[in-house]
């Protein structure tokens, strides 16, 4: 396996759809100002966080069950910000919707900004041939209040890429989670 540089990122998401909307710089400044970038980097993409967010809360007092997952457990907020209370998480998508390739393995870390100050991301691999937006987990592991931005740079997807392809891909076992748009809770 390889990881792929910017030029292999751009004429992938060019040509081929990998990557819509898709930024071939990286962005620093937005209508407010100054901004946690986004866009295409020397060996990733740097992902966007879209304005729609599930804020974990025990207001019924459940028990998290990823098989069994009681979906009042959340609270949906839109809008160009998030607040995740202290200790807790947030889930929310990308605003870029990605068509990974057969031949292709892609794994996302956080972005620095967010990780100095406390704030986890964490995603799944994005596996061969899977598509849809990313639904992506901000875990607030400080004891305050923790705010995340909506149009911003969240995370970063790095690309790799196979000699060979793979002999099943996620579209062929119809995986649960193709083609998933907006916020997509745990499914069993």
């Amino acid at each position: 396996m390889t990881i792929k540089s910017d030029h292999w990122i751009r004429r992938m998401a060019q040509d081929h759809g990998m990557i819509e909307p898709f930024e071939p710089g990286q962005v620093r400044e937005g209508p407010k100002g100054r901004m946690i970038s986004y866009g295409t980097s020397s060996y990733g993409y740097d992902v966007r966080c879209a304005d729609e967010f599930k804020i974990f809360t025990n207001i019924n007092s459940t028990i998290v069950d990823p098989k069994n997952f009681d979906v009042r457990s959340f609270v949906d907020v839109k809008g160009d910000e998030c607040i995740i209370p202290p200790n807790s998480f947030a889930l929310a998508r990308t605003v870029e919707y990605f068509r990974i390739p057969r031949s292709t393995l892609v794994v996302c870390l956080g972005k620095s900004t967010y990780a100095r100050v406390g704030i986890v991301v964490n995603v799944t691999p994005l596996e061969p041939e899977w598509e849809g937006h990313v639904t992506l987990e901000f875990s607030n592991t400080t004891p305050l209040p923790a705010k995340i931005y909506a149009g911003e740079g969240c995370a970063q997807m790095l690309f790799f890429e196979s000699d060979e392809v793979c002999a099943t891909s996620y579209k062929d076992r119809a995986g649960k989670y193709q083609g998933q748009t907006g916020v997509t809770l745990p499914k069993a």
